[in-house]
Order: C-alpha cells, then sequence, then structure tokens
C-alpha cells in the first residue's frame, strides 16, 4: 500500500517555494571581512607594487624584503590554494598555481601570465584590501546552495523552538544500536526528536533549482526510510520544499508514495500536531 496517494502529491508539489532565501542569503560579509582580514596585511604590502614602471625590478625588491606576501596572490585571480588549482607554466610543464609563488622568478612569471601586471601598472586597481573584498563577495555565491539548507534547517529549528518541542541537530546513526538495519553506513541525521511514542529522525532540505542531485537524494531517501521505519520505535521523516524538485518531480514521487512522513514547509503543520499529541 503506497504511503500517499496521487492527489496528495498534486497538492504537495503545489506547495512547493521558490525561494526561502532572505536578504541576508546572498552575501555572509562576516565570513568575507573574516577573509578579508586574515591577509590585510600581506595586502598592504603588496600594494608597493601598484603603479610601478619597472615590475620584474618592485618584484624583486618586495621578495627581498618579505617573501610570504606572494602566498596570497591566488586570491587576486579568484583562486584558492586549497583548491589545488593548476596550470601551465612557460616551460609547458603542469604545476600547481602556489608553486609559482616559491621563487621571485615564479611570481614575476604568475603576474606577468595573468595580466596582472598590466593591471598594477596602469592603476586599475587602487587598493588590494579594497580588491580582494570584491573577490570574496563573488566567490561567496558559490556557497549559496549550502546556505539554502542551513536557512532552511534555521527554519525548521526556529519552528519547533516556537512550538516547544524539544530536539537535537545533527545526530549520528551510530547512537542508536536498534538501527543495525543501515549496516556499516553511519548516518547523520539533521534533527532528532523524542517522544514518549518514538524517535523521529528527521532529514530537511530545500532546493530552489534542478539537478541531479535531487534525483539522487530521492533515491537515497526512498531505501532509507523502509529500513528505519522496520525498526520499533523510530520513524523516518523527510521535509523538503523548493521547486526545484519540478525538474525532478518522477523521483520526488516514487518516494512520497513510500515515506510516510514527507512534509514541506506548508504541511509541516501536520507534524507538528503528530508529535504534540504524543507528548
Amino acid at each position: 500500500m503506497k504511503a500517499h496517494d496521487k492527489k496528495q502529491f498534486e497538492i504537495f508539489l503545489s506547495q512547493l517555494k521558490e525561494t526561502n532565501a532572505t536578504l541576508n542569503f546572498f552575501c555572509d560579509f562576516d565570513k568575507i571581512s573574516k577573509n578579508v582580514d586574515k591577509i590585510s596585511i600581506k595586502l598592504n604590502q603588496l600594494n608597493y607594487l601598484i603603479g610601478q614602471n619597472d615590475m620584474e625590478a618592485a618584484i624583486r625588491n618586495l621578495w627581498d624584503e618579505n617573501s610570504k606576501v606572494f602566498s596570497v596572490l591566488d586570491i587576486l585571480i579568484a583562486v584558492r590554494t586549497s583548491d589545488n588549482k593548476k596550470a601551465i607554466n612557460k616551460k609547458g610543464d603542469v604545476q600547481l598555481i602556489e608553486n609559482f609563488f616559491k621563487t621571485p622568478e615564479g611570481v614575476i612569471e604568475y603576474i606577468k601570465g595573468t595580466g596582472l601586471q598590466s593591471v598594477f601598472e596602469n592603476k586599475q586597481i587602487k587598493n588590494l584590501v579594497d580588491y580582494v573584498f570584491g573577490v570574496e563577495t563573488g566567490l561567496d555565491t558559490n556557497a549559496r546552495k549550502n546556505r539554502s539548507g542551513h536557512i532552511m534547517e534555521h527554519s525548521i529549528a526556529q519552528l519547533l523552538t516556537k512550538e516547544k518541542i524539544s530536539f537535537r541537530q545533527e545526530v549520528y546513526s551510530s547512537e542508536f544500536p536498534q538501527l543495525s538495519v543501515l549496516g556499516e553506513d553511519m548516518k547523520r541525521f539533521d534533527f532528532v526528536i523524542n517522544t514518549p511514542k518514538k524517535t523521529y529522525l528527521i532529514e530537511v532540505n530545500f532546493y530552489s533549482g534542478g539537478g541531479s542531485k535531487l534525483n539522487e537524494v530521492a533515491r537515497s531517501y526512498t531505501e532509507l526510510a523502509p529500513k528505519i521505519n522496520s525498526v520499533k520505535g523510530f520513524e523516518f521523516v523527510w521535509i523538503t520544499d523548493g521547486i526545484g524538485w519540478l525538474s525532478a518531480k518522477n523521483k520526488l514521487e516514487e518516494a512520497f508514495y513510500t515515506i510516510p512522513s514527507i512534509y514541506n514547509l506548508t504541511s509541516i503543520s501536520d507534524f507538528v500536531k503528530v508529535i504534540n499529541s504524543e507528548k
């Protein structure tokens, strides 16, 4: 027997929200400021290169003064050395970007090859600290997909708190010996709610855009839910929303027919009623 019927699924789809983004979703300026502050001293020293006519001599002078300042050159082209980005050097060899910063010759090649030399000489950048603040703002947009999920988790936490429902976050399945049905895989649940009747293991996400990940998530939870629900006193709950699901509605529909406790931001009030009835 299916957990839900076709009509219920159509209602669920019609309730999906376009976005959960508030204005603070777009940029995390606290994180951006911290990233810039960490390297601001080096950036201020690199300002010495701005407006120099003999760039090679200026680089060598700065190298002799403090060679460590060049370790932050990666961010000037919106790259982080932690990403292990590589490029081809003038000899035709592939090397890590950060390896250009190990010798003054490498720095000269990097600044010339990336086009930064022209930018510096023509004073197209006035201050590298301000410039990098802009670069970090741009890079921060890459975190928006994860941020949607964090906002969703925050929203659920606020709702549960408002309803005076006790919960824990980021709880691992290893805490529950009864869940041996999950095998060797250790699963981390976004929320866990305990009532006198059941332990609810909850996953939360929000997708405003499509992608292959949605199919993978739906397939994963379709397999996970029956395993957890087969254990007496445990139930899997999936709270998800976002019009991104419209691009993966076939897999979502399969999950909807398999998982009894699946809610969106509109229907979550039904889950709250269940929890309150078991207090």
